[in-house]
């Protein structure tokens, strides 16, 4: 009886073990896919776009100030004494230098803005697939591109519900 009773157990867990392991709900979400097409992602890259606009404005006047100086110091080269010739020479290297750092800073204002909203929508991102993953009974949720997944069924694929449930949070 006891020989019975182990083997029943045994062939019951047997069985059991495939149900179970069906039962388990995985699926993945492309946050670089939901940085870009959701609303908050869209907004930030425009916020970025007017940025860029707003520096190329001061970019390209800067750069014709330096045109204008090179080609009046090409000018009057001849003219000018030799203590005058290089007094504008420093004078011309100080505002390429200026503009050098000028356009250094706003490279780093730049990606600086870039990392500070893609963090905040990626950390939000993060929550809301952790929210729907626990409302809709998923037992583990992968991220596309940093888990190595090398095929997955696009069934599984709930990018787009994130994307949905993020933009309706309104965030």
């Amino acid at each position: 009886m006891k020989q019975f009773f182990v083997l029943f157990v045994v062939c019951l867990s047997l069985v059991a073990a495939p149900a179970m392991a069906q039962a388990q709900k995985i699926a993945y979400v492309d946050l670089q896919k939901a940085l870009n097409l959701s609303s908050a992602g869209k907004e930030a890259k425009e916020k970025i776009k007017a940025k860029v606009q707003e520096y190329d404005a001061d970019v390209q006047q800067r750069q014709e100030e330096l045109k204008k100086l090179k080609d009046d110091l090409e000018k009057q080269a001849m003219l000018l004494s030799e203590d005058a010739r290089n007094a504008k020479e420093r004078d011309y290297q100080q505002k390429v230098k200026e503009y050098q750092r000028f356009t250094k800073d706003i490279q780093e204002t730049l990606q600086q803005m870039d990392a500070d909203f893609t963090r905040k929508i990626l950390e939000d991102l993060l929550k809301v697939a952790q929210d729907f993953g626990k409302s809709e009974g998923y037992s583990m949720i992968l991220e596309k591109t940093e888990s190595s997944i090398v095929y997955a069924d696009e069934s599984i694929d709930i990018t787009d519900d994130v994307i949905k449930e993020f933009d309706t949070q309104g965030q």
